[in-house]
């Protein structure tokens, strides 16, 4: 049960569920934990921020007592045990496996629609299965992985990329797993339609032209059609590949919908949709940083809704894994891993100095543990062809090598 408390009255012991406020007014972003450190308690009651709440049936009330712990809510004799918590670095293994996986199965969806078959979308189940367990594990391996792709694979891994963002966002809303594992589905063939598009148009090493990018847009209605033929096919799945380019003022295509005419899913699927388009490398153009992808996505009114944005940065954090930052010290560093409970504070890589503008050893660097006394400052944003190891510090060799 939520209830809305006064800052001042946390305590050790309670689970945070939301901070009151502009979502970009505070340092929470990813405001969903319990609180078990001093140091987090403090920037809460510093924040700014005079009202918050507290889920009293995931950790203490305020009128509980500090010695008691929170009643446990009854679980369902038949629900399996949730996916053990891992480190990044212990699913990055799997998660690249996945993808290999994943890939295949989307190029043989690709196949069936371009022969004229009808689509087995069910046979896909397993597979996002397997991306919701990943995710459920650890929400950043997948979803960061699925980011590197060669211009052969964009299409394909896309569609991996936006399962697995799906049913990361589903969580954050709130969703249970099913739910979750059923906005993945569609966020799997969401792009189905560019099966129909001419390869000359789908596969050109440049930017498209005006008469092109109309060719393009037709992608969602074949995808609707395609899908219509399938026996397997929800309306959830049709919903999400008719409409997941139509944004919340009426300014998207094929309908222009606008407002609540757009149902939440297809909310969700527009979100993960272009931040996983602005955040890979295209031919045409490298992708943007995920840090500087979440700041322009914010920034654009209208597109998206906000709601669901805010989520799905809770999701990811402010500095999504990948992100390069500059550091108080004048060092820069990738973001290896999260700290839910310190969104401004993950955890790091430091690689190179800008006071000597030489590389350094790389060193993992908590930036929430209290002996620490760096801290992010900002982005970085690298000029082109700067630092091509990036990606190997926080993935690793072993998993690019598996992944690509």
């Amino acid at each position: 049960m939520l209830k809305k408390i006064p800052v001042d009255q946390l305590r050790l012991g309670m689970f945070l569920a939301r901070v009151e406020g502009r979502w970009l007014d505070h340092p929470f972003w990813r405001a969903s934990f319990a609180i078990e450190r001093v140091e987090v308690l403090a920037q809460l009651r510093e924040c700014g921020v005079k009202e918050c709440w507290i889920d009293v049936a995931r950790g203490l009330d305020v009128a509980a007592p500090a010695a008691s712990a929170p009643a446990a809510p009854p679980a369902s004799l038949h629900a399996p045990a949730p996916p053990a918590r891992r480190t990044l670095d212990e699913e990055l293994q799997a998660a690249a496996a996945v993808c290999r996986r994943g890939r295949e199965a989307v190029v043989g969806l690709f196949t069936e629609a371009r022969l004229g078959r009808a689509l087995e979308v069910e046979r896909c189940a397993p597979l996002v299965e397997q991306i919701a367990e990943s995710v459920f594990r650890n929400p950043d391996a997948l979803v960061s992985l699925a980011r590197l792709k060669t211009r052969d694979d964009y299409t394909y891994l896309h569609s991996v990329a936006v399962c697995a963002l799906m049913v990361s966002l589903g969580r954050q809303l709130g969703l249970d797993d099913e739910a979750c594992r059923q906005a993945g589905l569609a966020g799997l063939v969401h792009d189905i339609g560019k099966a129909a598009m001419p390869l000359a148009v789908l596969n050109k090493p440049g930017k498209l032209s005006e008469q092109e990018f109309g060719i393009m847009r037709g992608h969602p209605q074949a995808g609707h059609d395609l899908l219509a033929g399938s026996p397997d096919a929800t309306p959830a799945m049709l919903d999400v590949t008719l409409h997941h380019h139509e944004r919340i003022d009426g300014a998207g295509y094929p309908h222009q919908l606008a407002g609540d005419a757009i149902t939440r899913l297809v909310r969700m699927g527009a979100v993960c949709d272009v931040y996983d388009a602005i955040t890979s490398d295209r031919p045409y153009k490298a992708g943007w940083d995920p840090a500087e992808s979440i700041a322009r996505m914010a920034s654009w009114k209208g597109h998206f809704d906000e709601d669901i944005l805010k989520a799905f940065v809770r999701g990811l954090g402010i500095y999504p894994t990948g992100s390069l930052v500059r550091l108080a010290s004048g060092k820069l560093a990738v973001v290896v891993e999260q700290n839910p409970q310190l969104p401004v504070a993950p955890v790091v890589k430091v690689f190179f100095s800008t006071k000597s503008q030489m590389p350094i050893a790389p060193q993992r660097v908590d930036l929430a543990r209290p002996q620490c006394s760096d801290r992010i400052v900002g982005r970085h944003e690298r000029a082109k062809g700067e630092f091509p190891q990036i990606d190997e510090l926080w993935a690793g060799a072993e998993a690019q090598r598996r992944h690509r």
